[in-house]
Order: C-alpha cells, then sequence, then structure tokens
C-alpha cells in the first residue's frame, strides 16, 4: 500500500495537483475534512465523537482524527493506498500517523513537499476577488475580469475578502508555516520527503512529482513497485 502525504503552504497548489495525481496513480485523495463531515453526516460512532468538537468550535483531537483515516484506509478502493491532503498538519500529528500505521504494517512511503516561497504565496492568494452580486470569483493574475473591478457576467463591482488582504494572508501564513516547518522536518528526518518546485507551470509540477514517486518505487496501481519487486 503506497501511502503518500502531499504537503505545502496554503496556495502552493495541492488542491490542484491532489485529483491529477490520484487519476494517475489510481489511488484516492484522502482528506480530513471530507471525512468529518462525511462521518457526522452517516451518524457513525467516530462521526459522533468527532460533531462535539466540531459544533464547539474546536479542534478534533488527533486519536480520533487517524482512526477515521484508518477506517478509511481499510475500504477497497483504498486497498493501493492512498494520497493524504491537509493531514497531517503538525508534527505530533505526523508522529501519531506513523504509530498507527506502524500498527498495521504499513508506513507512508512519501511525503511530496510543494515548495513555493512566501512571496509568491501572498501574490497567489491576495489576487482573489469576488463580486458583491453573486460572488463570481476571479484573480488578478490566473484569471482577471475583462473590466478591472467589474463582474463580467453581472456587472457588480469586485470586492475583496478581509481573509484574502495581504496583511491578514501574512498573518495567517505566520501561524500555518510554522507548524508545516515542523512536519516538513519530521519527514525529512525520516527519509521520506521529496520536494518539488512550486513555481513551476502546473504540468511542470505533476511531471516533478511523477519523477519523485517513481524514484521512491511509487508506480501505478496495479504496476509492480521497486519496493515490491525488491
Amino acid at each position: 500500500m503506497n501511502v503518500v502525504v502531499l504537503l505545502g503552504a496554503p496556495g502552493a497548489g495541492k488542491g490542484t495537483q491532489a485529483p491529477l495525481l490520484s487519476d494517475r496513480l489510481g489511488i484516492p485523495v484522502v482528506a480530513t475534512g471530507d471525512l468529518f463531515r462525511a462521518a457526522v453526516r452517516d451518524g457513525t460512532t467516530l462521526g459522533m465523537d468527532a460533531r462535539r468538537y466540531m459544533d464547539a468550535g474546536q479542534l478534533v483531537p488527533d486519536e480520533i482524527t487517524v482512526r477515521l483515516l484508518l477506517e478509511r484506509l481499510s475500504r477497497p478502493d483504498a486497498g493501493h493506498g492512498v494520497i493524504l491532503d491537509g493531514f497531517p498538519r503538525t508534527a505530533v500529528q505526523a508522529k501519531a500517523l506513523d504509530d498507527a500505521l506502524v500498527d498495521r504494517g504499513e508506513r507512508v512511503s512519501a511525503a511530496v513537499l510543494i515548495d513555493i516561497h512566501g512571496d509568491e504565496l501572498v501574490r497567489r492568494m491576495s489576487g482573489r476577488w469576488i463580486c458583491r452580486t453573486a460572488g463570481h470569483p476571479y484573480h488578478e493574475v490566473f484569471s482577471p475580469p475583462n473590466v478591472p473591478g467589474i463582474c463580467d457576467l453581472d456587472g457588480s463591482e469586485l470586492y475583496q475578502r478581509r481573509d484574502d488582504q495581504p496583511d491578514t494572508i501574512r498573518l495567517r501564513m505566520a501561524q500555518q508555516l510554522s507548524a508545516l516547518s515542523d512536519v516538513i522536518e519530521h519527514y525529512r528526518s525520516s527519509g521520506v520527503l521529496h520536494t518539488v518546485d512550486g513555481l513551476l507551470p502546473i504540468d511542470g509540477v505533476a511531471e516533478a512529482i511523477d519523477r519523485e514517486l517513481a524514484a521512491a518505487g511509487i508506480r501505478p496501481a496495479g504496476e509492480p513497485s521497486e519496493r515490491a519487486a525488491g
């Protein structure tokens, strides 16, 4: 089983690369937020445990999160592995995941970091604007309106949410990148960290990820990995 952890700061492109990688490897993307919502919707025991914390505005404890992940790994579509997007977020979570996988005779096969510097992250995230009437999204660089400040679809004014303004983004990044650095160091010390240049075009990032995973012996589902062959 291949357990691939996808790492990167907000705006690095994990959300773009995860489904592309899923298609290429033939294994599902697992995001903890989706697991929480599904477990709550289905009324499972773990879902009810998670809901108590979510309703109180608290973080779901790592122990519950890891148990949800292990339950997800036991489903048929995850027989060849999963891509983890959004977990672990801290070194403590990374260690808890490692311990849980060891108990199952598994381990994290590779942690792929989409690396991108802070200024570029701010540029990407602070370029987002939405229209006041219907919330149609735009980006100054990647999907600008035909007329600056005006929605193409309904002609309403475009505005920027507080969360998308540069000062807010820098503050949020300072908090998140510290924890991410600890996770990166955890996987570096474990010998499974692979870094790709997040400034490459989308196709270039995808190709770089494929090269790194191939070097780690990770192949699409159904193809024998070098680790298995050895």
